[in-house]
């Protein structure tokens, strides 16, 4: 099958275009304004990428167009169509799909799909609970909405059948000794998905993950989040509920114990095993800092972790992991020792240089970070995490409110909230519809806004110190702003 991919270096789509090339389908694609890391991968996997969504793309004649949701049918001011390429499908009747829908039909059928959904967290947990099925030899297939360092690529089929555990009976041994066969792993093949509550398409406006029908769902956490499309935080429960009926009553939900919100959720119906995680009273919780614990089922030891990762939310990503490979027969203990290699994503507390000034006595480096945190919540977090890797050190942090739901505005009053752990915060301002300099006003002489990147990078430049850390956040490309940076320390 040819398929080709509108919007395709999404984190998704691109991810997409990936599994359907393993699969041995031949995939084209076209997109507007890409940046790394996703159109590195997708130009190393040989996938032919087109710049902009042109009607002649019409011409390649695939036997499926897959429309990422970036895809719209707005209007330019000018009155023309914004995305010509799917006027031209519309009028001509050609066959397309939504990428969700496509991965579902031709990738998921018949495989236990372990879905990992939240407001936070989803692409970390993702890795997490890929790498610790990959470290017990369950070669699952998966899909990140990021590039895990453990593994390469933010996506891969896996096995086509589910290798047994260490330990597991085969069938007909189990059936013979009279094992309860519903306690014997099953043969069927594992997939991890991060599952976004994020509409599927303009012709699909239900979450994504309501197509992918998880027999393991993990519900990490829920606030308010893409404004554009949700009025409120009850729509976003409903979405969350919807997935929580597709899974069948034979399958799992591990849901934060801490989530007032998720228990709204659970309370409209669930008709699955449920596990909980975070609270001291859930099935699974931790004792000890988030880079070194002991984890608790049900209050008895029976893992340890000890790993490189920092940060309160990292602990509860672990421990949504542990529980939900737990479901799929791997113990907390083999999912722990897995953790103590977990490498994390690209763009999540990713060091990006460190360079010690030149003019000054102290040799102590400068280090610049990136990190896709673009949420108040989770730039709080990110802030937290490094807070409590660094000690005393300053941080400096850089960020663009770029989200649909930062640009609306809709949570800039919980900003210096978000920012209340950094030494000094360097808003880019850029293409706002409202005033950043009075959201921050609270913060008095900390926070610094410029319009433009090299803005921002001169009053970094005004205010850096040797030995300060730069957390650079943002769910875009920031206008290479990393590099940027380290170039103009470097000449300072």
């Amino acid at each position: 099958m040819h398929i080709h991919i509108l919007g395709i270096c999404g984190t998704f789509m691109g991810g997409l275009a990936a599994l359907a090339r393993e699969a041995g389908h031949r995939v084209t694609g076209c997109d507007a304004g890409v940046y790394p890391p996703m159109s590195d991968q997708l130009r190393a996997l040989g996938i032919d990428l087109i710049e902009g969504f042109g009607v002649e793309q019409l011409a390649l004649k695939p036997d499926m167009f897959v429309v990422g949701n970036v895809v719209s049918r707005a209007r330019l001011a000018d009155g023309t169509a914004k995305f010509p390429l799917m006027e031209a499908i519309l009028d001509a009747g050609a066959p397309y799909t939504s990428g969700p829908q496509w991965l579902s039909e031709h990738v998921l059928q018949g495989r236990h799909v372990l879905a990992v959904a939240g407001t936070h967290g989803k692409t970390t947990t993702t890795a997490m609970l890929s790498w610790i099925l990959h470290s017990a030899g369950l070669e699952p297939g998966f899909l990140v909405g990021g590039v895990p360092l453990n593994f390469g690529v933010s996506a891969r089929l896996g096995a086509p059948t589910r290798p047994a555990l260490p330990g597991s009976l085969p069938p007909e041994v189990a059936a013979a000794a009279g094992a309860d066969p519903a306690k014997q792993p099953a043969s069927t093949p594992v997939f991890v998905i991060e599952a976004d509550e994020y509409d599927t398409a303009f012709f699909d406006k239900r979450s994504k993950f309501v197509h992918y029908r998880p027999r393991t769902a993990v519900l990490n956490n829920l606030e308010f989040d893409h404004a554009d499309i949700f009025d409120d935080l009850a729509a976003i429960e409903r979405q969350f509920h919807h997935l929580l009926r597709t899974v069948p009553g034979t399958g799992r939900v591990v849901v934060n114990g801490l989530e007032e919100s998720l228990a709204r959720v659970l309370h409209q119906g669930c008709w699955s095993e449920t596990r909980s995680f975070g609270a001291a009273v859930s099935d699974f919780s931790a004792v000890g800092e988030p880079h070194d614990f002991e984890v608790l089922l049900q209050g008895k030891p029976v893992a340890h972790v000890r790993w490189g990762l920092s940060g309160v939310h990292n602990q509860l990503n672990a421990l949504a992991a542990i529980a939900a490979a737990d479901h799929v027969g791997v113990s907390p203990a083999q999912a722990a020792q897995a953790l103590a290699s977990f490498e994390n994503v690209k763009r999540r507390m990713e060091v990006r240089a460190q360079i010690a000034l030149p003019g000054t006595a102290s040799s102590t480096p400068v280090t610049i970070y990136d990190d896709f945190a673009h949420h108040p919540t989770a730039i709080r977090t990110t802030v937290n995490g490094l807070r409590r890797s660094v000690g005393q050190a300053r941080i400096l942090a850089v960020f663009e409110p770029r989200s649909n739901t930062m640009k609306l505005g809709a949570m800039k009053a919980q900003l210096p909230w978000s920012l209340e752990e950094a030494d000094l915060a360097f808003c880019h301002s850029g293409g706002l519809g409202w005033d950043a300099a009075a959201a921050l006003a609270s913060m008095g002489e900390r926070a610094h806004v410029a319009d433009s990147v090299e803005g921002v990078i001169a009053q970094v430049l005004a205010q850096v110190q040797p030995g300060d850390h730069i957390l650079c956040m943002s769910n875009g490309g920031f206008g290479g702003i990393h590099q940027k940076l380290a170039l103009a320390l470097q000449a300072a």
